[in-house]
């Protein structure tokens, strides 16, 4: 059982990502279009080409990762060793040196490229940390849930907080406040990930004998069918959610007509977020996470369907809504994280090679491919229908703004859905590899097996 300080130490790493992670979901987009002057189509296609690189460097990480030796153990290192670079990263991303429109194309792309690359090198392994905290498939979704619920305290201070920072900052230079907004919480994510460094420990290790190359790595993970389902259903998830999330700035100001709401709106979607996150585990209790699962990717769906039908002088049903999707979306998440755990011990059992960092990285690089598209296609919407930056837009902008935030993320959520219906790790199914992998190392049953069974 591990005790709550070690389950927040852990969960203050994803704070620390999320002050990132989150910026980049809500305001990186805007911040180039409306701040640095870089066209809408441009920087979709930038986003689809740079989140591409950076997905397929993520297998790599968790593989270098899995190789790892070090008196810390194989991924907490990573914490201490790429805390400050990340943070530097992060606010060269948000500066805008004064270049023509080729060369600010290019400084974007080339500080962009670098912040992914830096978010994957510290990320991977923090991922997969969670992963050998502990063995326990419960405990493992209580660690999934206090991790999300810290990390969307990171997102509901970047939601509440970034808007307000960069009025402070900036005092009407919108550049230099994003700037410096973004290098104060670089300075915050810095401390918390070497909080969550010193606060934690990697209990669950791989067969002393295991002997991995990248061929036989990923070898075993092919030959993980659940991994594969997986995968798939992280790459609509994210690419939908992505979508969504970046298109909500826009749907606030230039639907619903309130620019001065945005911050409020945001920050109760954050709310949504983390409410939904901090009941995952009591759900987990009464239903079996991959049903439940499922049902919360139908109701996302649903509410996004019926977001189409409001109108903008309909404002607290629109916030009502967009805080209701953030809670039964999100619930599912700590769900999700928790499964890739699963998917390692039944890769294990079915393999005998273990492989969380590569396990966990190879999903997160479905993940990145959904943020990527999600990303791209705001941006490629966004051009299609005709926006045009910081004005009035056309009926036909508008319309295509709230088809966008609503009805093609709703076809992600179901399309998440019906692939997971093909998952078979069950509670009880993942009780039973945990018996007999504990049999073939020839130890007794896990304490939790033995209790559970």
């Amino acid at each position: 059982m591990l005790t709550k300080k070690e389950k927040v130490a852990y969960g203050l790493g994803d704070t620390a990502s999320n002050i990132v992670f989150q910026t980049v979901m809500l305001f990186l987009t805007f911040f180039y279009t409306d701040i640095f002057g870089i066209s809408p189509a441009v920087v979709g296609s930038m986003f689809l080409l740079v989140r591409i690189i950076d997905a397929v460097t993520d297998p790599l990480m968790g593989a270098l990762a899995d190789k790892t030796k070090s008196r810390h153990g194989k991924y907490r290192p990573y914490l201490l060793w790429l805390a400050l670079p990340f943070a530097l990263c992060s606010v060269l991303a948000f500066t805008t040196p004064d270049l023509s429109a080729n060369g600010k194309v290019i400084y974007a792309f080339t500080t962009y490229t670098l912040l992914m690359l830096a978010y994957t090198a510290i990320n991977i392994p923090y991922s997969a940390l969670g992963g050998v905290l502990t063995a326990d498939p419960s405990e493992r979704v209580s660690v999934q849930s206090y991790r999300f619920v810290f990390g969307m305290l990171g997102g509901l201070l970047v939601t509440a907080c970034t808007l307000p920072l960069v009025n402070y900052f900036g005092n009407g230079d919108n550049a230099r406040g994003y700037q410096l907004t973004i290098a104060a919480m670089s300075v915050l994510g810095l401390i918390l990930f070497l909080l969550c460094f010193y606060g934690t420990r990697e209990r669950v290790h791989a067969p002393a004998n295991q002997q991995l190359t990248l061929r036989n790595s990923f070898s075993s993970l092919w030959q993980n069918d659940q991994w594969r389902i997986l995968s798939v259903a992280a790459f609509f998830l994210l690419t939908g959610m992505v979508l969504r999330t970046t298109l909500a700035i826009y749907y606030v100001k230039y639907f619903l007509g309130r620019e001065d709401l945005i911050t409020a709106f945001i920050t109760l979607g954050m709310l949504g977020n983390i409410a939904g996150c901090a009941v995952a585990q009591w759900l987990s209790r009464y239903i079996d996470k991959v049903k439940a699962y499922i049902g919360l990717q139908f109701i996302s769906a649903a509410i996004c369907v019926v977001s189409f039908f409001i109108g903008p002088q309909q404002l607290v049903l629109a916030f009502a809504l967009y805080f209701l999707w953030g809670f039964f979306l999100q619930m599912a998440t700590p769900l999700l994280w928790a499964k890739m755990a699963d998917t390692v011990d039944y890769g294990h059992y079915k393999t005998g090679v273990r492989i969380t960092g590569l396990v966990y990285s190879s999903i997160v690089f479905f993940i990145k491919l959904g943020l990527a598209l999600g990303g791209a296609l705001a941006g490629w919407l966004l051009a299609g229908f005709g926006y045009q930056a910081d004005t009035v837009q056309s009926t036909e902008a508008q319309q295509g703004i709230l088809l966008s935030f609503t009805l093609l993320p709703a076809i992600g959520s179901i399309l998440v859905a019906l692939v997971m219906t093909r998952y078979r790790l069950s509670s009880g199914r993942v009780l039973d590899i945990h018996r007999q992998l504990a049999q073939q190392s020839g130890d007794s049953a896990p304490e939790h097996v033995k209790v559970n069974a």
